[in-house]
């Protein structure tokens, strides 16, 4: 049984934090708070770090450097090997002491671990734990539940598994080709595919997804924690990994205010982080100061799993199922809230899921070909372009014009992110794109050349004094705008897009243009990372 209980302790997640519930005072002192298996959700803990020994600490951090390097060596392993060929070291009689050398640090590698396992063995508080994590593989009663997430680990929390197909994805438009000319065509951009699934599975993805980095989030552990500790132990948030159809397990918190957030509360507000965001620090903490009911969840990337778009979709996929079967929300009681590269996802579900209330998009784009053009050498274009249509379409714009429910895009005027030419250039944010796509959709007959042309003009200023200049300057007469649309909504009751304006005079369709521009968008004076203050999130306008 010991021996049993040591291979546990070898092979057995890290414990970051023992939680106390949010009901616990902080006056009282860790010694009285020690969790048992008997507790139930009545019990209280005070809340403290995980403290290992010694010899514990100093082998998890040799076990973490060398992850790291690993980590490290995988990525750049394409340059790495083409280094050693022109070097010369590609041959039998290199390769045979190199290999004798690794044996030898994969065997001392397997001693720390060891000692590590040992460490974690004499233990009480992790010993406790394992027991509680084995018991909960067994059977996760709601009883063994309420203790189990009072122990923060990677992976931890409740597990819940969709069964079924991944879920299906706009592709791109194919060009037509006659047969002859399609197997030329293949032929002659054979070379063109195989650089660029080299470049997606090596550091291509790794990328575009920052947050997969294990540096990076080691670097992040500590803010991590403290943001984990602050979710859980005053916000009563519940941890749940998640399954995923493709294999990938999903982090998620939710904190439910049902009981105490009134009407509010009846809304839950699910947050889609953005390319290195993390829930525990991330957007997530913009609608949590509201009274809404609010969920979040990490890239899948985050957790170890791959990060192409499919993966993601299927991720947002079973936190939105999560939602409605286990926690009992209604699809027209879930806000979708995105920051950045999380707009790829927010669009999915909206468009998969259309009886959703509504989304706010911040700091989000139209599509991701021109920003990974900006970046890479013009030479480079016809890889970048078949790279990111095969592997990485990041389709926003196509997405979100297949939703009818209100829409918020928020934009940052000095984006330094999704800006194609530089922070200093608002009109070069490709939110405008996005904005312009919508309204294009919705309101074909307002949205002329006319239509563009002024909204372009309210797109390029960088202030709300500007703002308000362009929109003064064209007399916008906000309640007849409201009439209008009011009108023909109540006559036709057509989904989009509308055909109001069509018999409109050039001036009326100007001041819709404006209208309804400012309507699906604001403005926010500041930089792409720069968190959302609460004040400035609000809810999608209606008609």
């Amino acid at each position: 049984m010991a021996v049993l209980s040591w291979i546990r302790c070898v092979f057995g997640p890290h414990l970051q934090r023992i939680h106390r519930s949010p009901e616990q005072p902080l006056t009282e002192g860790r010694a009285a708070r020690r969790p048992t298996l008997a507790m139930t959700a009545v019990v209280c803990w005070q809340g403290w770090n995980y403290q290992p020994r010694t010899l514990e600490r100093h082998s998890d951090s040799i076990l973490g450097w060398a992850s790291a390097l690993w980590s490290l060596s995988y990525y750049s392993s394409p340059l790495l090997l083409c280094y050693l060929y022109r070097k010369g070291y590609i041959c039998s009689s290199k390769l045979v002491p190199v290999s004798q050398y690794l044996g030898t640090v994969l065997v001392c590698l397997l001693g720390v671990a060891c000692l590590r396992g040992y460490e974690r063995w004499k233990n009480a508080d992790y010993l406790h734990f394992i027991a509680i994590l084995e018991e909960a593989k067994k059977s996760l009663t709601p009883e063994n539940k309420v203790v189990k997430p009072s122990l923060l680990v990677d992976p931890c929390g409740d597990f819940w598994k969709l069964s079924k197909a991944g879920v299906s994805l706009l592709k791109a438009e194919p060009r037509i080709r006659g047969a002859a000319d399609g197997v030329l065509h293949s032929v002659r951009t054979l070379p063109c595919h195989i650089i660029s699934f080299l470049v997606t599975y090596s550091f291509g993805r790794r990328m575009l997804y920052p947050g997969s980095v294990g540096l990076l989030q080691k670097a992040m552990r500590p803010m991590l924690q403290q943001g984990q500790a602050k979710l859980i132990e005053e916000f009563d948030g519940q941890r749940n990994k998640l399954s995923a159809c493709d294999g990938n397990e999903i982090d998620t918190m939710f904190v439910d205010r049902r009981r105490v957030g009134g009407q509010n509360g009846q809304t839950l507000v699910i947050c889609c982080e953005g390319n290195a965001g993390f829930y525990e620090v991330g957007c997530m903490n913009t609608p949590l100061e509201g009274e809404q009911s609010c969920g979040s969840w990490p890239s899948p990337v985050v957790g170890g799993g791959v990060p192409f778009p499919q993966n993601e979709a299927n991720a947002m996929d079973v936190v939105i199922q999560f939602a409605i079967h286990k926690l009992g929300f209604q699809l027209n009681d879930i806000i979708i809230y995105a920051w950045s590269i999380g707009g790829f996802t927010a669009t999915w579900a909206v468009m998969s899921y259309p009886e959703i209330k509504s989304v706010v998009l911040d700091a989000s784009f139209d599509d991701l070909l021109p920003l990974a053009l900006k970046v890479m050498p013009d030479s480079w274009r016809p890889l970048v372009q078949h790279t990111v249509r095969q592997y990485m379409n990041l389709n926003n714009a196509d997405q979100l014009l297949k939703y009818q429910g209100p829409v918020l895009l928020i934009r940052r005027t000095r984006d330094e992110i999704i800006t194609t030419t530089g922070p200093q250039d608002v009109m070069s944010n490709r939110g405008n794109n996005l904005l312009l796509k919508l309204l294009q959709f919705r309101y074909p007959k307002i949205m002329t050349e006319e239509g563009i042309r002024v909204v372009r003009q309210w797109l390029g200023a960088t202030n709300q004094l500007e703002e308000a200049s362009v929109y003064t300057g064209y007399e916008v007469d906000d309640d007849w705008c409201v009439s209008v649309l009011q009108s023909y909504q109540a006559d036709r009751e057509v989904p989009f897009p509308w055909s109001v304006g069509e018999d409109m005079t050039l001036e009326g369709r100007r001041q819709l243009a404006l209208f309804l521009a400012r309507k699906y968008m604001q403005n926010f004076e500041t930089t792409h990372c720069t968190p959302l203050p609460a004040s400035q999130f609000h809810l999608p306008w209606r008609l």
